[in-house]
């Protein structure tokens, strides 16, 4: 990381001559400006900057949309403040000199109040609701994602179809076959390990030209932050590469790309609190952490998979589950138990590649503060194949998620009146958009025969 010392200190060297001041949108993307390093150092770091309220209140398009309270055509779409956080400064070497800074997002009127509906104000809540209890959040997040030989420019050409995968076949723990990628592998790991973050492995996926790289955990926050510049920066490192990769939920009819989220809890002291006595015992604490994530999982899903094509990875034997179920190292479980004693933790398996990490997380502690503060009793562990369950189903739809996420009495006390309200918009919009466009499926089945 990088210290704002050290920062000016380079600016008047001439090491470094831009600083990359973003923020997080609804998608979890990174939004904003590149500004003169000369310029941040002198005048951002004290007064911040702006940017217009839309870029919270639009569709992935970045098209402006109604609906919203934040920012509207009716409130003239003023300005918010991106207060940066200079904690989260370091530089970005997959650009030269450069250097980058996510930001907090405040109101202009009254100055510096925080955006309740920006994600990371989100995550900000619940990590305040952890600690009111003497407890924090380690997390760590394992993303996947699909790399192709063709360019950006040109997938956009082709309408994405017909693109070819850098490996041609499933390269799953293949020393060999992720060796065809390991020029482009390698300096995601390098340039992420540069960026501060603590590379671990990367590895072959089950799908041609699926991948992982993983990091380590870290709190909660820092997890988010460095998980929505990793996937910004891997996809820049690929445009310069002439490659383009994505890390959307379900490309095609095969395996889709996930996220797992792992999660423990730490006290005040820093000792682990989900291990109870005994190497895979676990603690009272844990198993109603774990119940409130059963009891919450229909109603929170919008945020664990908030987009249409998400719901397309939750199909029998493809590793995403349909269940809601908790199991012991079963990977066929919504909720997968994994570690002994100090690294005894939950691994949260209905995210995909396309989840917001701050939404997500936010809602996986929101589930298990309910299941805490009710004491919910834990069902029994789940054996076997849990495709084949009986249990309750993740929601088929996103249209399913999103209202049982809007009309949930618990979120809307986990979360707010103003973040559920928000957020059911976003999906309004994107179904709207959806139900309004006439896709290849249907011009090959109806063209002729209906």
């Amino acid at each position: 990381m990088l210290s704002l010392a050290r920062l000016r200190d380079r600016v008047d060297a001439g090491e470094i001559d831009t600083v990359l001041v973003a923020m997080t949108d609804m998608q979890g993307r990174l939004q904003g400006k590149r500004c003169s390093a000369r310029y941040f150092v002198n005048e951002v770091v004290e007064h911040a900057t702006e940017a217009c309220g839309y870029v919270l209140a639009v569709d992935v398009e970045m098209a402006t949309v109604d609906g919203y309270a934040l920012s509207s055509w009716n409130t003239g779409y003023g300005d918010i403040v991106l207060r940066p956080d200079l904690d989260t400064l370091r530089m970005a070497p997959w650009w030269p000199d450069t250097a980058l800074v996510l930001c907090d997002v405040e109101q202009v009127i009254p100055q510096g109040r925080p955006i309740t509906v920006s994600p990371r104000q989100i995550l900000r809540k619940q990590l305040h609701r952890l600690a009111e209890r003497g407890l924090r959040a380690l997390v760590g997040t394992e993303l996947e994602f699909m790399v192709f030989d063709e360019s950006y420019k040109d997938s956009w050409n082709r309408g994405y179809r017909d693109l070819t995968p850098v490996n041609y076949y499933s390269t799953d723990y293949s020393m060999l076959g992720t060796a065809r990628v390991e020029p482009l592998l390698r300096r995601i790991r390098r340039e992420m390990g540069g960026a501060g973050m603590y590379v671990e492995s990367a590895k072959g996926e089950c799908h041609p030209g699926q991948h992982e790289i993983a990091f380590r955990y870290d709190d909660a926050l820092v997890t988010c932050d460095n998980h929505s510049i990793y996937k910004t920066g891997a996809k820049e490192i690929a445009m310069q590469e002439g490659h383009s990769l994505t890390f959307m939920a379900k490309y095609d009819h095969r395996e889709g790309n996930s996220c797992h989220i792992h999660l423990s809890l730490r006290n005040d002291s820093g000792e682990a609190v989900f291990a109870g006595d005994g190497p895979s015992a676990t603690s009272t604490l844990m198993r109603h952490f774990i119940a409130g994530q059963l009891d919450c999982l229909r109603e929170f899903t919008y945020l664990l998979a908030p987009n249409i094509n998400s719901y397309k990875r939750f199909t029998s034997g493809s590793f995403a589950p349909t269940r809601i179920v908790w199991g012991r190292d079963n990977r066929t479980c919504a909720i997968r138990l994994v570690g002994e004693d100090r690294s005894l933790r939950l691994e949260h398996r209905v995210p995909g590649g396309d989840v917001n990490p701050y939404l997500a997380v936010a809602a996986v502690i929101a589930a298990g503060l309910r299941g805490i503060d009710r004491c919910l009793p834990l069902e029994p562990e789940f054996h076997g194949n849990a495709y084949r369950s009986q249990r309750p189903r993740v929601p088929r739809t996103l249209r399913e998620a999103a209202e049982l996420f809007g009309s949930s009495p618990v979120a809307r006390e986990a979360f707010g009146d103003d973040v559920v309200e928000h957020y059911c918009n976003l999906a309004r919009v994107e179904l709207d958009a959806y139900d309004a466009v006439v896709t290849d499926w249907e011009r090959v089945r109806g063209f002729e025969r209906f």
